[in-house]
Order: structure tokens, then sequence, then C-alpha cells
């Protein structure tokens, strides 16, 4: 089946004049090695300011997602979010930013910009095609140096447009800030309703914005721990059937989801391996919860633990070679490092407190977890237990999960007292830029997954 999107790389065509309604060639990707730059560990004083004026299209085409000219409005807005919601620039526009022409998409008026306090711009074009596919354009420029810092395009289904606006922002954010990129990327979790001695819990999917929500289950059992694959294709994740909870496997290509575990107590936590191959999971046994294996397309668990407390949380390094948990072996729950086949268990976790739900980020340097002690904090530190720092104050933070790039964290925020409400938010590194990640009912336990095919 063809992919719903896919990166077109064209040669670049000659400077189209303005009256041309024949939009450019998607422009091939390209970066240059100077200009402007942003430092992302200094999030307070980062300001840059980016014109992001309205995408032009050639002509005003009705597609299955809406006229041209409106999508390139909208895609425009949706680049301005991605990089306000970083932390690190100052978007502004496209609403009161003069909107350029198709010819100007790659012919700048930098005088005309400098007038202003842009110290980049970001221009672009809209392009319907057969069956209502989009070729969308994108261009950033150093407005003082007047020079073509990187340029990208995209081509995608009339459904996925929200898409070309999350890679457009993504190369922007690549270009200035020496990241990877995180914005064409989803989260699953878990949303909730009802009082908090009869929640219904329901799995459910979004965009990292909280946009393109949809509900995957349907609340007639418990749904917790959801997990997303490597590949960004299925969801494993722990299902009440019953009073027993089981594995389950969700298949996110025809919605149908298969018990991955069969007559076994107790399993729940369940997680990928880096390949996509293994999950890791805890199961009771005769009263023990230890870690175990089992291939993702079922089979035979594979016991990797044996300590007389409870083993649970599992999380392999990017790698695979590693595999971080929890353990209340010491008597309190402590995070420890074993091998991925659980030998050479070490604790690493020594400050006060209790620690839970570690997971490794995706650059191999930093586990995040949750801190327990007057409150549930998010913290991270290194695999060998070093440079511990707590990123969250709030009361009731746990559960992170790692952005694609390893720079931002999702976590769920519960409220104090006993309404058993949850809402789910961000912060990176540096413990600032903390905000909500809007959801229609209450959400929990977010799993950030990679970035889309």
């Amino acid at each position: 089946m063809k992919p719903v999107f896919s990166l077109v790389a064209l040669l670049v065509a000659a400077p189209v004049a303005a009256q041309q309604v024949t939009p450019p060639a998607v422009p091939a990707p390209a970066q240059e090695e100077e200009g402007l730059s942003v430092d992302v560990t200094d999030t307070a004083s980062a300001d840059l300011t980016i014109m992001i004026p309205a995408m032009p299209a050639a002509q005003a085409v009705q597609t299955p997602a809406g006229n041209t000219e409106t999508l390139g409005r909208q895609i425009a807005d949706v680049i301005a979010a991605d990089l306000r919601n970083t932390g690190l620039f100052k978007p502004i526009g496209p609403e009161g930013v003069r909107a350029p022409s198709v010819g100007e998409v790659r012919a700048p008026d930098f005088n005309y910009w400098r007038n202003g306090s842009a110290q980049a711009l970001v221009q672009g074009y809209v392009q319907a095609g057969a069956g209502g596919r989009l070729t969308v354009g994108c261009y950033l420029y150093d407005v003082a140096l007047g020079t073509q810092l990187t340029r990208s395009g995209f081509e995608v289904g009339p459904s996925d447009w929200r898409r070309a606006a999350h890679k457009c922002a993504d190369s922007i954010y690549t270009r200035l800030s020496g990241e990877g990129p995180y914005f064409d990327s989803r989260v699953v979790y878990v949303s909730e309703t009802g009082p908090k001695n009869k929640r219904i819990k329901r799995l459910a999917i979004m965009d990292q914005d909280g946009a393109n929500h949809r509900f995957l289950t349907n609340g007639q059992s418990i749904v917790l721990t959801p997990r997303l694959s490597p590949d960004d294709r299925r969801i494993a994740y722990m299902s009440y059937q019953g009073d027993k909870p089981a594995l389950y496997v969700y298949d996110l290509a025809n919605g149908t989801q298969r018990l991955l575990v069969t007559n076994v107590s107790m399993a729940f936590a369940p997680r990928f391996s880096p390949d996509g191959r293994w999950i890791l999971f805890t199961m009771s046994t005769a009263g023990n919860a230890d870690i175990y294996r089992v291939s993702a397309t079922g089979g035979s668990p594979q016991r990797l633990t044996n300590g007389p407390g409870i083993d649970t949380g599992g999380s392999y390094s990017p790698d695979g070679s590693k595999i971080v948990f929890e353990s209340d072996r010491s008597g309190t729950q402590q995070l420890y490092v074993m091998n991925a086949d659980g030998s050479n268990p070490q604790r690493i976790s020594f400050g006060g407190g209790r620690y839970a739900t570690p997971v490794w980020s995706p650059r191999g340097d930093l586990i995040a977890f949750t801190r327990m002690g007057g409150g549930f904090r998010i913290g991270v530190m290194s695999p060998s237990g070093g440079g511990e720092k707590l990123l969250t104050e709030a009361w009731g933070d746990e559960g992170p999960s790692w952005s694609p790039n390893g720079r931002v964290l999702m976590f769920y925020r519960g409220a104090q007292g006993r309404s058993g409400k949850a809402d789910i938010w961000s912060v990176d590194l540096t413990g600032s830029n903390a905000r909500r990640i809007p959801t229609p009912l209450d959400g929990s336990d977010p799993a950030w997954g990679p970035l889309r095919p």
C-alpha cells in the first residue's frame, strides 16, 4: 500500500514570477552552515523572532481538506504553534502578517522584513494535485543576512495536511537548534472520565500537540500503561477482561487487538524493545512479581528477574543491551540497571524518597523517573545514577515519556484531593516551559511514539 506521507525531493526550479500560477517545484532538502541559531539549554532567554505569514496557493482549489488558501493559513498556524511550544522562539503570524505571492516565496523582499523585528522568516506554498493530494514547500531565511537557511518539500494526502506543517516545523527547529525533530509524532494515552471509584478508562491516540484525537477502545474494560511500538504501528497495553489484567497488542492499521500472553494470573507494564521484536512486561506468579520478555508476536515468556521483591517497569536502553527497572528488593522502591538477559543488576537511585516508572532516553544519556516523597515529581539521572535533577514541582506528576529527540518529557499530573482527575503535561530538560497538552477528557499514562514513517 502506498504510504500516506512521503518526502518529495525534486530539483528546484528557477524563480517564478509573481503573476505566474504554476508554483515552484517541491524543493529538495538543503542546509546551510551559517546563520541564526538558538541555545536549547537556555530557554529562559531564548526569544528568536520568526515571521510566519500564510502560505499562498497559486490557485484557490477546493480539496477534501478544504480550500488551498485556507489551508495555507492553517499550515502556517500549526508551524507557529509548534515553534512557540518549544519555548525557544517568538513566532509572529500568520494573523496580521503580510502574505507573500507564490513568486515571492523563494525571493523574499528582505528590506521589507528588516523594517520590523523579524530575525528569521518562514515562507512556503500549497498546491493541490490529483485526488486532493497536497504539495507543501517550506523555506527558512535569515533576514539580517538575506540568506536561505534551509528548505524542504512534502507531499501528503488531504487528511494529513497537519503532518506537512509538523514536518516543516521540524526542519526549522532542527536547523536553528541543532537538535533532532519531534513534531511529527503521536502520543497514545489513557483517556479517563467519571468518579474516582468508577473511572471509565479508554485507549486513545493523538498528535503530540493534542490534535487528531481518536478513541481506540469503547471503555467497557479498563486499559492501563499503553506503549507505542518503534514502528508506530502497534500499541502494547494492559486491560482488565473480567477481574484479571492481561496484555494485549492493538494494531493501528486495522483496529484489531490480540491477547499477547495467556494462562497467567497477572501481567502488566508492557514495553517494546528498540527493534520491536520483544515486549518486556511484569508477571506475578506465586505472589512474586518479576520482569519477563515475550516475542511481540506471542509465545512463551522468558523470565529475566527472580528477586524477592516486586520488579516492574522495565525499559530498554536504545541499543537494547541494558534494562532499567524499579524494584523494592532493598525495602523501598528504587531503580536498577541490568543487562538485557537479566544479569548483573545494579542499583542506581540513592536520593531521598522512592523511585518509579523509569524510562530510558532515546539518546541513551539519561533515564527519566518519578520520585515520590512529599509528592510525586519528574526527574532525570544518568544511567549510572549521577547528575540527578528534578524537573517539576507540582504535587502529583508521574509517568514520564520521552519525545523522539530526547529533549522533552511528557507526563501526567494528578489533581490533589479525591477527584481522581489528571491532565497530560510536557516539560523540557531545563525544567522550564511546562505546558498542558489539550485532551477532550482527563488523561493519564502518556507514551510518546517515534517519528512517524
